[in-house]
């Protein structure tokens, strides 16, 4: 997970908790999310799109496509607050509802 709000990290890892999902993160920086990535071992990564100051984390999102992981935006701007060429990746917006999350952790 990449989130760079605390609170909203700690939700998001209930959630995933409540669906037997183990969670990595959250990274709060594309420094650390690039790390994470390199790593590997997990399944999914769920990326917040605005990580304040200007900064996006549409980098990490073409690393992990160019890797074959799949990926979720989460974010309060909807599709429009994602860039164009990577609108076909699953957007959750903000606050996530729990069926929306289970129709994207059930494939």
């Amino acid at each position: 997970m990449v989130e760079d709000e605390s609170l909203v990290a700690m939700v998001l890892e209930d959630m995933l908790d409540e669906f037997g999902c183990e969670m990595l993160g959250p990274a709060t920086n594309v420094a650390d999310a690039l790390a994470f990535a390199e790593r590997g071992g997990f399944d999914l990564a769920l990326l917040d799109v605005n990580l304040g100051d200007g900064v996006t984390s549409f980098v990490i999102a073409d690393r992990l496509r160019a890797m074959a992981v799949p990926f979720a935006f989460v974010t309060g701007y909807g599709l429009d607050g994602v860039r164009p060429d990577l609108r076909d990746a699953p957007v959750l917006s903000k606050p996530i509802e729990m069926d929306v999350l289970a129709k994207l952790l059930a494939g």
